[in-house]
């Protein structure tokens, strides 16, 4: 009866130290896995600093060329070549379509034969009158010289009959030669003054006939000016054929390919000027005072997050839009280096006069969190890591600015951010 007495008691104690070893080990579990026994993470910590920076305003916006052209061909025809392609670098003048140019050939090798045969006879004909550079003299003319030669000379023979009829008249009169000479002598000069007059008349006629002349080239040169005008369009259609780009860009678009037939209206191309870029910024009307021409403009692009690339505002719209209170400013960048393309989103800072405080800390200390799309900071106090979603501004250096999310003098985590969470022990290095 006592052993059976003895071995519940004995049992019953046992359970007991089963639920007080029990108890202890789930306390001991949860002592070793409180914050109190995690072993603190070593950091490298950098205070945030207050520093004095010029005012300036966010926008964002889009980058647009500088230049844009669509460009036609000025005739229609057969596209037989496209020697560029979408994304090509093109320089001012390189061919960047070709339409088939046989019939313009035909037409220019037409003219030049016309222009061959009309310089010909405009030749000839001066050559006929003696036309020099001089200018014009009928009396270079052979005809003109032979029949002036004849006049003069029969002038002369006039003279002298006249002469001689004066002389017999006069030995008439005192009687020394008969009467019947004195007449044959004024039959003679009768004579010379016919002559005389017959061939004044056909100088006077040779001299017409080379003033006809002469017009006859002056009608050749209009010929032959009309040709040349024929000349130079059928050119022109032939250059017509090649289309060549209008100045230094790429292109972006290429619509037209080799066996299409366009008009004057098709689109074969379109080039951009990107050498120097434009940003629209989609400005809030509150800030419409603050916009001035020449005023300074920083932007960023996702494609290049650590790069600010450097403009001035060269236009405000004066005009807001009534449903969104917004209006535009248009700033300029350069782009030799292509970075930039049409298109690219951009967050501009328009810099303006004076200055304000602001925060700055190291770039390592800001960390990127994907899951929540937000830049974030671990601060360090009091031995812990508190986790801050802060909003950052443009770099300066190793430096970035923080527009929220710290005050100067915080303490932050420059390394090993993996291993923090928020309130995880921590301790300076």
């Amino acid at each position: 009866m006592k052993k059976s007495a003895t071995a519940p008691a004995i049992i019953v104690m046992a359970g007991a130290f089963c639920i007080v070893s029990a108890c202890g080990s789930k306390q001991a579990t949860v002592q070793a896995n409180s914050p109190g026994a995690v072993k603190p993470v070593t950091v490298s910590t950098a205070l945030a600093e207050q520093r004095e920076i010029p005012s300036s305003f966010e926008v964002t916006g889009s980058f647009i060329p500088d230049e844009t052209s669509d460009i036609a061909p000025p005739v229609a025809g057969l596209v037989i070549a496209t020697p560029v392609d979408v994304g090509a670098r093109v320089a001012k003048g390189q061919v960047i379509c070709e339409l088939d140019h046989r019939d313009a050939q035909l037409k220019l090798d037409q003219a030049k034969a016309q222009l061959a045969e009309a310089t010909a006879s405009l030749r000839q004909t001066q050559s006929r009158i003696g036309w020099t550079s001089g200018g014009f003299d009928p009396t270079k003319v052979p005809e003109v010289a032979g029949a002036l030669a004849n006049y003069q000379s029969a002038q002369a023979s006039a003279k002298m009959a006249a002469a001689d009829a004066q002389r017999y008249a006069n030995l008439v009169a005192t009687g020394d030669v008969s009467k019947s000479a004195y007449e044959k002598a004024h039959t003679q000069q009768e004579t010379a003054d016919a002559q005389a007059n017959a061939a004044k008349q056909q100088y006077e006629a040779a001299t017409n006939g080379a003033h006809q002349s002469f017009e006859m080239i002056q009608t050749s040169q209009a010929t032959l000016d009309g040709v040349k005008a024929q000349l130079a369009q059928a050119q022109k259609g032939l250059d017509d054929t090649t289309i060549r780009a209008p100045f230094d860009g790429y292109i972006t678009a290429r619509p037209a390919a080799a066996g299409e037939h366009v008009a004057v209206t098709d689109k074969i191309a379109t080039i951009v000027r990107i050498g120097t870029l434009k940003l629209d910024l989609q400005t809030p009307e509150q800030r419409a005072a603050l916009a001035h021409l020449g005023d300074k403009v920083t932007a960023r692009v996702d494609a290049y997050p650590n790069r600010d690339f450097n403009g001035r505002v060269i236009a405000i719209n004066q005009s807001v839009d009534p449903n969104s209170r917004i209006f535009i400013l248009e700033a300029r960048f350069e782009n030799a280096d292509a970075a930039l393309k049409p298109g690219m989103f951009a967050t501009a800072r328009v810099l303006q006069p004076g200055t304000i405080q602001s925060v700055f800390i190291p770039r390592q200390a800001v960390i990127r969190d994907k899951t929540t799309d937000s830049n974030q900071a671990y601060v360090v106090a009091d031995g812990k890591a508190r986790l801050r979603v802060v909003q950052i501004g443009e770099t300066a250096g190793d430096s970035i600015r923080i527009l929220s999310g710290l005050t100067a003098g915080d303490a932050v985590a420059l390394n090993h951010q993996n291993e923090l969470f928020d309130g995880a022990p921590v301790q300076n290095r």
